[in-house]
């Protein structure tokens, strides 16, 4: 049987490409506003000039309390470039922000009380920044955050599968 979704449109392109299309650049867009969002509420909350990415690390190294091994700390944020991930660490625990340690041959690092002290600023000027939520848009979040995190696995998925081509 033929997948109709499939086949070439009459311009040649792929059935369901321009929804893709549509959707890689809702995500775009939500990707940017996000980083701002992230970066306006750090400045905020007192420290102006970090990263996306210093403050997802950050925020991960603090959420988890013990040593998080850096291994770990890369997977479960999707960083496949470590080298982007090791300066970013080396700029937090030069801010003091951040404690590196060892576990047995692994790097492990964790919050420092000043970096715990800042991602809670952090949350709380962000909680305040999107305090507009609509009376039940905040009980779908976990849902879009699940969707989300499936998506990921597609594009993932999609990105092995590309390279092998």
């Amino acid at each position: 049987m033929v997948d109709r979704d499939r086949l070439p449109g009459r311009d040649g392109t792929p059935a369901g490409s321009a929804a893709l299309d549509e959707l890689e650049q809702a995500m775009a867009l939500c990707l940017n506003s996000l980083h701002r969002c992230m970066t306006r509420c750090m400045a905020s909350a007192g420290r102006a000039g970090m990263s996306p990415l210093e403050i997802l690390i950050l925020q991960e190294a603090e959420a988890h309390g013990p040593p998080r091994r850096f291994a770990d700390l890369c997977l479960s944020l999707g960083i496949e470039d470590q080298h982007q991930a090791h300066y970013a660490i080396r700029k937090l625990v030069a801010a003091g922000l951040l404690r590196q340690g060892r576990d047995g041959k692994e790097k492990t690092v964790a919050a420092t009380p000043e970096g715990h002290a800042l991602c809670l600023r952090y949350r709380a000027v962000r909680q305040q920044s999107l305090d507009p939520l609509r009376p039940g848009q905040a009980d779908g979040l976990p849902g879009m955050a699940a969707l989300l995190r499936d998506l990921s696995g597609l594009y993932d998925h999609a990105a092995r599968a590309a390279s092998t081509w």
